[in-house]
C-alpha cells in the first residue's frame, strides 16, 4: 500500500476497483518488471518505479522542479524562436510541425534554461525536453544552451546541463550540426574562465547532442540505465558485424570504461550536483 492508496495491480483486484479511470494506473516497461503502479505513487516517487527503481523519462519542466530549491527557478531565454530559413517540408512544414509540437507540449522549444538554485547553491541551468520533438537540438536549443553557458561565464556560476535528446535536428540541416561547434566553442571558453562544469545524462542522451556538450562536463553525472551514445546500438552491431555486450551504451557500462564519473539515483541527485559545487569550492 502507499499514501496514496494502492499500489500493485492486485491490490487494485482485491479491493474490487472496477472500472479503472484511464491513466490511473501505467505498466513499468522494465523487461525485468512490468508490474501495474499506481501513477500518483510513481510520480510522488520522482518518476521512478517503486517496484524495479526504473527511471520514468521525464520533461523539463518536471526535471528542473526536481532539481532546483522550490520557487528559486528563473527562465531566461524564453523569447527565441526558430525561424526556419531552410524552408524545410517532409510530410508537413517544418513550421507546422512546431506549432504543432508547441500546442501539444505547451512549451516553446526542446529546452528550458535559466538561473537558480539547487541545495542552496546558486546555478546556470539548461534541462533538454525530450517531449518537444524527441528533445532534438535545432538552433534554438543551441542557441539558448550558448547563451546560458555565457551567462554562466559571466556571473561566475557553476554550470549544470541535464541531457535527453535524440541528438541534431534534421529538419534544420547543417544548422543543427552548426550548434554542436558553437556550444563546445563556449564550454571552452567557460572551461578558460575557470568554470565548473557538471553534466547530467539521462535517457536517452544520443547522436549530436551526445558528441559535443553532454559529454564535456568536468564532472558527468548519468541517471541508471540510460541509453547514452552517438549511434544506436542496432546501427553498430549491423556497421561491425559483431555482437555487442551486454549493457553496451548504457550508464554502467560507460561508468565501467571510464565516460562516465558516477551513475546517480534520481532521488540522491540535487544532493550530488551539491556536493559537486561544495567539493569544487564554487
Amino acid at each position: 500500500m502507499s499514501q496514496a492508496g494502492v499500489r500493485t495491480w492486485s491490490d487494485l483486484k482485491q479491493q474490487g476497483a472496477n472500472p479503472i479511470p484511464e491513466g490511473l494506473w501505467l505498466r513499468c516497461p522494465a523487461q525485468e518488471c512490468g508490474q501495474m503502479i499506481y501513477r500518483k505513487t510513481m510520480e510522488a516517487n520522482l518518476h521512478v518505479c517503486p517496484e524495479c527503481g526504473h527511471h520514468f523519462r521525464i520533461g523539463a519542466d518536471e526535471r528542473v522542479r526536481q532539481l532546483c530549491d522550490p520557487d528559486s527557478f528563473e527562465p531566461m531565454f524564453t523569447e527565441l524562436r526558430c525561424a526556419d530559413p531552410l524552408g524545410f517540408v517532409d510530410r508537413k512544414p517544418y513550421k507546422d510541425r512546431l506549432v504543432d509540437e508547441q500546442r501539444r507540449t505547451g512549451q516553446n522549444e526542446a529546452v528550458k534554461a535559466g538561473r537558480g538554485f539547487i541545495k542552496g547553491r546558486p546555478v546556470a541551468l539548461c534541462c533538454l525536453d525530450l517531449t518537444f520533438m524527441m528533445g532534438s537540438m535545432g538552433s534554438v536549443v543551441g542557441e539558448t544552451i550558448t547563451r546560458t553557458i555565457e551567462f554562466g561565464t559571466a556571473e561566475n556560476l557553476p554550470l549544470v546541463i541535464v541531457s535527453c535528446s535524440g541528438g541534431a535536428r534534421m529538419q534544420e540541416s547543417g544548422l543543427s550540426l552548426m550548434q554542436m561547434a558553437k556550444t563546445s566553442a563556449a564550454l571552452a571558453r567557460f572551461d578558460d574562465a575557470g568554470g565548473l562544469y557538471i553534466s547530467v545524462l539521462t535517457d536517452p542522451t544520443t547522436g549530436g547532442v551526445t558528441a559535443s556538450f553532454a559529454m564535456l562536463g568536468d564532472i558527468i553525472l548519468a541517471e541508471p540505465k540510460a541509453l547514452i551514445g552517438f549511434a544506436g546500438p542496432r546501427v553498430i552491431q549491423q556497421t561491425i558485424r559483431q555482437e555487442l555486450p551486454e549493457g553496451f551504451q548504457r550508464s554502467e557500462f560507460l561508468q565501467d570504461a571510464g565516460l562516465v564519473d558516477r551513475v546517480v539515483h534520481r532521488h540522491n541527485l540535487r544532493s550530488e550536483i551539491g556536493r559537486v559545487i561544495d567539493y569544487a569550492g564554487k
